[in-house]
């Protein structure tokens, strides 16, 4: 099982990446909240090759990607299988069984992470002020 949080872990970091690289912020973009890095990136400094910071993407747009490729994955799965059932000339017994065991995995690591943030969000509540 720990393979598999990892692997959602990846996942999710993978996400993090596509999504920083796809959207260049600048300060009139992020919102308050987000607004602690942006201005000539932290503390003033700037990146490689002198470009500004970027924000990095918040968490909820992170598991967002992450849940919807979990449901890509699951739909696909799916459709492979109704596929196989009616006999159609591309789905074989194979990419349906890998199609089905990837959707499976990705559904046991997205539902074991939630665990772990219920956890975590269970401790910090829990904790003495």
């Amino acid at each position: 099982m720990t393979h598999s949080v990892n692997s959602i872990l990846s996942q999710i970091r993978s996400y993090q990446g596509q999504v920083g690289q796809a959207r260049q912020m600048t300060a009139a973009d992020v919102p308050r909240s987000d607004a602690i890095a942006v201005q000539g990136g932290i503390g003033g400094l700037q990146g490689v090759g002198g470009t500004t910071g970027v924000a990095a993407p918040s968490f909820g747009a992170t598991l967002r990607n992450a849940i919807e490729g979990v449901n890509g994955a699951q739909q696909r799965s799916g459709e492979l299988v109704r596929a196989f059932e009616l006999g159609e000339p591309g789905a074989d017994l194979a990419k349906v069984m890998v199609a089905a065991q990837q959707s499976q995995v990705a559904f046991r690591a997205t539902v074991e992470v939630r665990n772990r943030l219920v956890q975590a969000y269970q401790d910090v509540m829990n904790m003495p002020l």
